[in-house]
């Protein structure tokens, strides 16, 4: 008879994923894991069989949690600039006022540029990201070439807060983001 499992998928996925927010991609190995779990290498070795597998397993992980709150907040926020702002600012909290939680978080999309399946994740939540501001923006001209214009502002405003670290980082994407949007209507 099988040995019950102590630890949800989702709970040991959660932690690996902790892992590797705390520590990096490279700190998720099976020893790591199994010490920060209770679980012994060999079950984690059974349910995932490599390394890769179980990375990549906490990854998806990520974007499922990623996806549903995209979704929560497209669903909340107003249909209007203002809704964009706010669904940005929303997505931008994960990383607190921690501009090194930040870059942790870029070693994370290392990961998810190498492989393949990881990737083609990103590139369909960026496909419903687009979506979903363009639906804000959607009085203006060409509202999905707007989004995605919107989306490098937001990027490249998290990467610049990163850098200079000047206060929450919500004030500064909300900042940045109102910038955007004031210049694209001048």
């Amino acid at each position: 008879m099988p040995r019950r499992r102590t630890l949800s998928d989702e709970q040991l996925l959660a932690m690996v994923l902790a892992l590797i927010q705390a520590e990096g991609p490279d700190a998720a190995t099976f020893a790591a894991v199994a010490k920060a779990s209770g679980l012994s290498g060999s079950t984690l070795v059974q349910r995932f069989a490599t390394k890769a597998a179980m990375l990549r397993a906490a990854l998806l992980h990520a974007w499922d949690r990623l996806d549903t709150e995209t979704a929560r907040l497209a669903r909340t926020v107003p249909k209007t600039p203002e809704g964009a702002i706010a669904l940005l600012v929303g997505l931008s909290q994960d990383y607190g006022d921690n501009a090194a939680a930040y870059g942790e978080g870029l070693l994370v999309l290392r990961e998810d540029f190498r492989d393949p399946v990881l990737r083609a994740r990103g590139a369909a939540w960026g496909t419903a990201l687009t979506a979903a501001i363009a639906q804000c923006l959607g009085s203006a001209k060409a509202p999905e070439t707007m989004a995605r214009l919107m989306l490098s502002q937001w990027q490249g405003s998290l990467t610049w807060w990163g850098f200079s670290a000047e206060g929450p980082v919500a004030t500064y994407v909300e900042t940045e983001l109102r910038r955007f949007l004031a210049a694209l209507k001048s």
